[in-house]
């Protein structure tokens, strides 16, 4: 069976009917049966990304509107919009918006679903009790399952968490 190509989104219809604040995922590939992941992320002016690192996928980031700069470290790249930027992963960065806000696409393959394996053997006798809540790891914007155990932005959408 044949797919078909089909127009996903309008960006810019998309940036101009969000509130002047509003930061996260403005939009995000829902495809069936894809291979890859996208998401539409807008910061406002001055917001930021605080520093996290992918370790499982290379990024592709697309700016489409505003600027801002990238901070890896020592260097700093500096995001104007058509520019492209690939994330290597495990590479460390940060995002800073600048005074006209900052929407980029991020491009890369689909992660894996989450899944719950059945262990085949019964737990020893002196094991038991329930594994720890981790609903405080999960991002609020975009769901995805932080593995730092005290995330402060989501390496996935750049949404922060909640103080605590």
């Amino acid at each position: 069976m044949n797919s078909t190509p089909r127009v996903l989104a309008a960006f810019d219809g998309l940036l101009a009917a969000a509130e002047p604040e509003q930061r996260g995922a403005l939009w995000q590939l829902a495809e069936q049966n894809r291979e890859l992941d996208a998401n539409l992320v807008r910061l406002p002016p001055g917001a930021e990304v605080g520093e996290h690192q992918e370790d499982a996928l290379d990024v592709l980031l697309v700016v489409v509107a505003g600027g801002g700069r990238i901070v890896t470290g020592a260097e700093v790249l500096e995001l104007a919009p058509a520019t492209a930027v690939r994330l290597p992963r495990t590479s460390r960065r940060a995002l800073d918006a600048g005074p006209d806000g900052l929407a980029y696409l991020t491009v890369h393959r689909r992660r894996p679903g989450l899944t719950v394996k059945v262990s085949v053997e019964a737990p020893a006798a002196s094991e038991g009790g329930e594994g720890p809540c981790m609903l405080d790891r999960v991002c609020p914007e975009c769901g995805r399952l932080s593995q730092d155990p005290v995330p402060v932005f989501c390496s996935r959408c750049g949404e922060r968490f909640p103080e605590r």
